[in-house]
């Protein structure tokens, strides 16, 4: 039942939209426990204190919240929409998957250009 709660509080602002143009809010504090939750039932080692994840959380939400507004629509929608089918939304996430399609948009610029 507790773990059912902590995923409700994760998975609920995942799936309220955002006010447009910015980005989700999350609650860090139960994504962290979520994830050591699950660490513990699969008996496995997160690697990391709950209070790592959570700064590695907050400096990825400074980081996402700067990538936010200067990201297309379609590639915040994309990574919003992979990150809830993975079944938690992380600002690691979000930040990992824009930053991923922008080196795809380069790459793919550069053997434009080349062409």
């Amino acid at each position: 039942m507790k773990r059912a709660l902590v995923l409700s509080a994760v998975l609920l602002p995942i799936c309220t939209p955002p006010a447009f143009g910015q980005a989700p809010v999350l609650s860090i504090t139960a994504l962290c426990k979520a994830r050591s939750a699950d660490a513990r039932i699969l008996r496995s080692t997160t690697g990391q204190s709950l209070a790592n994840c959570e700064h590695d959380e907050e400096a990825a939400k400074q980081q996402l919240n700067t990538l936010w507004a200067s990201t297309s629509v379609t590639i915040r929608n994309r990574c919003r929409s992979e990150a809830r089918s993975l079944g938690t939304t992380s600002y690691l996430d979000l930040v990992t998957c824009i930053q991923m399609a922008d080196e795809i948009k380069a790459d793919s610029k550069k053997k434009t250009s080349k062409e």
